[in-house]
């Protein structure tokens, strides 16, 4: 069985004073919050109460930087006041999760919680949120500078044309061009041509 924690834990992963407005979103409702290992394509994730769990279940990848884990815990726990209002009658990020979120995050505008870049880029976002917020070039780009990313690691745009790189799976690239928001990219030893995002992480070649 899990162990109960006290609220206070969660201080060291959000940002300088921001608990405070946290913590009555878990005094008000019964949730179980999970801080997971380092999860590529899911930042966090929201589960409902079903069948003999009663309770609202959230999970956060705990690696994230404090102002990732705000923002992706308010995200979910949007998802937790769109099932209270509309049950299963409404789409997971459709328009009433969109207002919910925003209604969520904009109090945290303009009260230093947010770097200034993280803000301004928060700002668009909230014009139109996105089921992800890695779904938001600007955005992401902001946050990833406030991580703790591995060593020698940096994002694809960072690179000037020409230069090699290696992804997670060890092969290697050489950077070509820019096309729209995506970098076509030739794959070394075999000469195939690829897509890549601007925002994705790889590691220089010298």
């Amino acid at each position: 069985m899990k162990k109960e924690r006290p609220f206070s834990e969660l201080i060291p992963y959000l940002p300088p004073d921001t608990f405070e407005q946290v913590v009555p979103y878990f005094q008000d409702h019964t949730i179980h919050l999970t801080l997971t290992r380092d999860r590529k394509s899911v930042l966090g994730d929201y589960r409902r109460p079903h069948g003999n769990i009663p309770y609202h279940r959230i999970s956060i990848n705990a690696s994230l930087n404090a102002y990732s884990f705000l923002i992706t815990l308010l995200h979910e726990l949007a998802h937790m006041f769109v099932f209270l209002k509309h049950r299963d009658r409404v789409m997971p990020h459709g328009p009433e999760w969109k207002m919910q979120f925003r209604d969520m995050l904009v109090p945290y505008i303009g009260k230093n919680f947010f770097p200034a870049d993280i803000e301004k880029a928060l700002s668009g976002y909230l014009a139109n949120p996105k089921a992800s917020t890695c779904t938001d070039t600007n955005l992401y780009k902001a946050l990833y500078r406030y991580s703790q990313n591995k060593d020698g690691w940096t994002l694809l745009e960072d690179l000037p044309a020409g230069a090699s790189f290696v992804i997670d799976t060890g092969k290697v690239y050489t950077l070509l061009e820019k096309r729209r928001t995506r970098y076509r990219c030739q794959e070394q030893g075999s000469g195939r041509m690829y897509l890549f995002p601007v925002i994705y992480e790889v590691k220089p070649l010298a």
